[in-house]
């Protein structure tokens, strides 16, 4: 992966290079004043699909999940 450094007003008249540049797998710094202010990144994917249930079991919740939580809790001690 690379990474390009593009002032933001020139990156406005640059846009479709650089979102052909991210999609390469590389990294756009865009800069104001000289001051970096965002990243271009590609979003990662891990390419293999997710699968319903697979942990299925693997967590489990108290039975007084949603019960009321005492006045100690919220700092009014009685």
């Amino acid at each position: 992966m690379t990474t390009a450094t593009v002032e933001l007003q020139d990156a406005q008249t640059q846009w479709y290079e650089l979102i052909q540049h991210v999609r390469a797998g590389n990294e756009i710094v865009l800069t104001e004043a000289q001051k970096p202010v965002m990243r271009l990144v590609p979003i990662a994917t891990s390419g293999k699909p997710r699968i319903a249930g697979l942990h299925t079991g693997m967590g489990w919740m108290s039975d007084d999940f949603d019960a009321a939580l005492p006045d100690s809790f919220w700092g009014n001690a009685a």
